[in-house]
């Protein structure tokens, strides 16, 4: 979701009576891009008290190889936990986040969720979907159980290390795990995890393993640390405006097994492509419009205001850089789609590495039986028969401003969130529009 942004340098906070606020970006219905509609919805989530905190953040798709059908979204939904819905849109499990230690410390928190198949458990081989608890700073596990009434079993380790924390307290100040992309080494049969730290640039490479007495932990193979300011055509650094102290994150992020490639989308600066196993140098593939432009963050308003655009930025993402998936067409041929939050778009890249990911077309999500999807913050896709609802595949996208409004006792409106289920013939066929 947008953050706050923060302090940039002095200079610019000089200049900051002549500066603007950052413009708003060009919205879904002024893009030109074709629009597709969503089947279904599933049911509101709110983000208040009286909804559990409940905010949708990111779906997943599993599919039941015996019975498409049967197939399911698993998403998280922050301090409301997970959720697990079937092809109607229709809840069948809701697991609550962990709670806070003490009173004086953070609950759990779910973040962001992957799926990693055949997954070796002491009952044999499972898929499992892997969950950041940002709250705890720790991953958790879930068995999935085909078939079943609650088809969720969490499998965690009781013990498994924090993330990036030493102890309680900085646990408390939550820069912890956010955004998520398990993959599985085909070479090796290992299980892995790249994980971002919530307000930092780093990346952590997790190696998943079963314990002796069948739970799942994790251990750290390696850190990476994206940068934090970029040098401009004009011999200048620019640093993205975010939170006093705080640094462009990561969340959105999926690694195409195929290439053994990591997709990172810093939220503020653009998509980074780097080795699945963190240990090369990445490549900036595309950039954010908002790119280079000088801001500063103002403390009465808690916004950043900016200058002129130097021009330096890409065309195609509006920041922030969000939900990550891959659209896989068989034989290395596919997408890279990414959300583009900041005006409700989502961009297609050529999946083939060899190609530079070329920005190949974008697509919105527009109203039709049910809204459309805003400010989106995850998205997942699965392109293989999901029975009779979907059998050319399926796109879930998570919805930031879900309609209609609905208000509390006191007449303000409620923050409300869902998921978005969109037959994925319809994306493909927007794609190829002009093909």
């Amino acid at each position: 979701m947008r953050n706050l942004r923060g302090t940039q340098t002095a200079a610019i906070a000089a200049a900051l009576a002549a500066m603007a606020v950052l413009p708003t970006p060009a919205r879904a219905a002024d893009s030109g891009l074709p629009g597709v509609t969503a089947t279904t919805e599933t049911p509101a989530l709110y983000g208040d008290d009286a909804g559990g905190n409940a905010d949708a953040d990111d779906p997943a798709i599993w599919r039941n190889a015996a019975d498409p059908d049967a197939s399911l979204v698993i998403a998280t939904a922050k301090e409301g936990g997970l959720r697990v819905y079937d092809l109607a849109g229709k809840e069948v499990q809701s697991i609550p986040a962990p709670p806070a230690p003490t009173p004086d410390d953070k609950p759990g928190r779910f973040n962001n969720v992957d799926l990693i198949s055949g997954f070796p458990l002491p009952t044999g081989r499972a898929d499992v979907a892997v969950v950041t608890d940002r709250g705890r700073d720790h991953l958790r596990i879930y068995r999935i159980n085909p078939g079943a009434a609650r088809p969720l079993t969490d499998v965690t380790d009781p013990n498994a290390p924090l993330v990036f924390s030493t102890t309680q307290d900085e646990v408390n100040e939550q820069a912890t795990p956010y955004g998520l992309a398990a993959w599985k080494d085909k070479a090796t049969g290992r299980s892995y995890a790249v994980v971002s730290q919530r307000s930092r640039t780093r990346l952590a490479l997790l190696e998943l393993k079963t314990t002796s007495g069948g739970a799942v932990t994790y251990r750290q193979v390696r850190t990476y640390d994206l940068p934090a300011s970029f040098a401009l055509p004009n011999g200048t650094s620019w640093t993205p405006c975010t939170d006093p102290g705080d640094l462009p994150q990561v969340e959105g992020m999926v690694v195409d097994p195929a290439n053994k490639v990591l997709y990172a989308g810093q939220e503020d600066v653009g998509i980074w492509r780097l080795p699945a196993d963190l240990g090369g140098r990445p490549k900036l593939i595309d950039k954010v419009r908002e790119y280079g432009v000088p801001a500063a963050y103002d403390e009465a308003t808690e916004e950043c205001v900016a200058g002129a655009d130097p021009g330096y930025g890409g065309t195609h993402l509006s920041a922030d850089v969000e939900g990550l998936t891959i659209l896989d067409e068989g034989d290395g041929d596919g997408y890279l789609f990414a959300s583009s939050q900041g005006d409700d778009t989502f961009a297609a890249y050529d999946r083939e590495v060899s190609d530079d990911n070329e920005y190949e077309s974008g697509f919105r999500i527009t109203a039709g039986t049910v809204d459309g999807s805003e400010e989106c913050d995850g998205a997942a896709v699965l392109n293989a028969p999901l029975g009779s609802r979907y059998p050319n595949g399926l796109l879930v996208v998570q919805d930031g401003h879900n309609t209609p409004d609905e208000t509390d006792e006191d007449g303000e409106v409620r923050d409300n969130t869902d998921f978005k289920f969109v037959d994925l013939r319809k994306v493909t066929g927007a794609l190829h529009e002009d093909d």
